[in-house]
């Protein structure tokens, strides 16, 4: 896949603080790639870095090809930026928003017309698009600031924490908005946020950022073999009945399965770390030696896991 922003050792020191360390990374065109840390991470200084707002201290930024440092104008012509807090003119409606920001990018006033109202059906506004955006919701300036960034059709959208403030509804909405640019038009998006339930819902990889340092990349599954090494599977199993065959015990059956690392067995319930998904090889197994399942349930590590380990019970405090 086409590389569309590459960072390398990209590092901002004010004084002697560093925001941003050292800095590798590679988002490939069309992918959406979740940029996780906590607050004061350098989520938000590594964002500035990127469109050409702020200068690096050391290393290379590339977006689109391009340099933002030396040509920051031609970045934020291929680059979408929605901020945390979208800023409106409240007295303006819907659609005068969208056509201003439309008639900045060197359109018509006919072009802006056709474009406003057309993406102002794509985020779901077409009903409010006459009422001013003082009165539109928090959900509903996110969804004009996606139909703002989009005017100008961009090769890269930069959402930094857009879902701040937004009732779950709202979330589910905007998120899927965001799956379906990416999957229909080819969009690459780089999501910052902390929320880590709605980028593990919406994003292809994500990075997990602290103190300035990207520690771990990667999809879900990757990053939980990286963390959990050979156990990244656990399996709980409850049986009933007696074997039909001479195989021995259900301990000594199930851990004859490949991948199978450790087994332990408390009150009828089998706990099975794995180094891969063998539920399938297990059902069959244990039903083929003539015992019941009564209870067959996967746990996979998900981006809580990988977050608590980084964040608060692992690398943090190391």
């Amino acid at each position: 896949m086409d590389e569309i922003i590459k960072l390398t050792g990209l590092t901002k020191k004010y004084g002697e603080f560093t925001a941003v360390d050292h800095l590798d990374l590679s988002i490939n065109k069309g992918e959406v790639f979740g940029l996780l840390g906590p607050n004061g991470a350098g989520k938000s200084t590594t964002i500035l870095m990127l469109l050409g707002l702020t200068e690096p201290t050391e290393g290379s930024v590339s977006v689109c090809g391009i340099d933002p440092i030396s040509r920051p104008v031609d970045v934020k012509k291929r680059v979408g930026y929605l901020p945390e807090d979208v800023g409106f003119y409240d007295r303006y409606t819907g659609l005068e928003n969208l056509m201003f920001t439309a008639q900045l990018n060197d359109m018509s006033k006919a072009e802006a017309y056709d474009k406003a109202t057309k993406l102002l059906e794509r985020v779901g506004l077409a009903e409010q698009a006459d009422k001013k955006t003082g009165v539109y919701s928090r959900g509903m300036r996110q969804r004009l600031g996606l139909a703002d960034v989009l005017i100008k059709d961009p090769e890269v959208i930069i959402l930094d924490e857009p879902i701040l403030g937004i009732d779950p509804y709202g979330v589910r909405e905007f998120l899927d908005l965001i799956i379906k640019l990416s999957k229909e038009e080819g969009l690459t998006v780089l999501f910052s946020s902390h929320h880590l339930y709605q980028v593990q819902q919406v994003c292809d990889r994500v990075g997990l950022f602290v103190s300035g340092k990207l520690l771990a990349e990667g999809n879900i599954n990757s990053l939980s073999q990286q963390l959990f090494g050979n156990n990244a599977y656990t399996v709980e199993l409850g049986i009933s009945g007696t074997t039909s065959n001479n195989k021995g015990t259900p301990e000594d059956i199930i851990k004859n399965i490949d991948g199978v690392i450790s087994v332990n067995s408390e009150k009828g319930k089998y706990l099975i770390e794995c180094s891969r998904d063998v539920t399938p090889e297990i059902s069959k197994e244990i039903i083929n030696s003539g015992l019941n399942i009564t209870s067959l349930n996967k746990k996979e590590y998900g981006l809580d896991d990988i977050y608590y380990h980084y964040f608060e019970g692992g690398t943090k405090n190391e």
